[in-house]
């Protein structure tokens, strides 16, 4: 019995040693979600043989998948990541990339992210978003973020708003597909309020097809669209 139970751990600590000093395959690389790759597959291998060279016939033993893993999330495009080692020695890398909702274009070109981040152009693919224009600091989205943020989860706003603009004093406007008009918003205090009021004012103005005939739509005032004609 002790020499059955002895071979066992014998052969156990073979194969471990064995499975160890494996080389590691060329990296297999997937990403959470099949559509607009912001980054690439190409991208991905070159940040992983960057950070810890040539990944493909490396020992097992000496691969740290910490070090990989951290690389990856460090990549401005990639909101997450996890790496790990099957144990046929292939390396797993799942790549979860940042979804942009609003292009700032200023002085700067970048997007701005689901959850308020910075995020580089991408050379790969651009994204059909607002864009952002005016005084805009990469330390400073709050303001922008919330309207951009509003404008995905609002079906109305997702079809006709095609630029966010922040003046130097951070006042806050908007302009609509197709009409000539700058819709100001002010502050984001009593957002969806304000959203509430302009859909019913844009529902009326086009059933009576007068859109054309303003040249702003002020939402700053409680309970009242205030327009300037042409």
């Amino acid at each position: 019995m002790f020499a059955l139970t002895a071979l066992v751990v014998f052969l156990f600590a073979f194969a471990s040693a064995r499975n160890a000093t494996r080389p590691v395959s060329e990296p297999h690389i997937k990403f959470t979600s099949e559509n607009n790759l912001y980054i690439t597959n190409e991208d991905v291998s070159k940040l992983l043989i960057q950070n810890f060279g040539e990944v493909k016939n490396i020992p097992k033993e000496i691969l740290d998948l910490n070090v990989l893993e951290h690389a990856l999330k460090s990549n401005p495009m990639i909101k997450n990541a996890e790496v790990y080692l099957a144990v046929n020695g292939i390396l797993n890398a799942t790549i979860e990339q940042k979804t942009p909702i609003a292009r700032v274009s200023t002085n700067a070109s970048y997007y701005i992210d689901v959850d308020g981040n910075y995020m580089p152009l991408s050379n790969n693919y651009t994204a059909r978003v607002p864009l952002v224009t005016g005084f805009v600091e990469k330390n400073n989205l709050v303001n922008v973020y919330t309207v951009a943020k509003k404008i995905t989860t609002d079906e109305f706003l997702k079809k006709h708003v095609i630029e966010i603009h922040q003046a130097k004093d951070e006042t806050l406007s908007i302009r609509l597909r197709q009409c000539n008009f700058l819709v100001q918003l002010g502050d984001t205090k009593l957002l969806n309020k304000k959203i509430n009021n302009l859909k019913a004012f844009y529902q009326k103005s086009l059933k009576e097809d007068t859109l054309k005939n303003y040249s702003k739509v002020n939402l700053q005032f409680d309970n009242q669209v205030v327009c300037t004609k042409i």
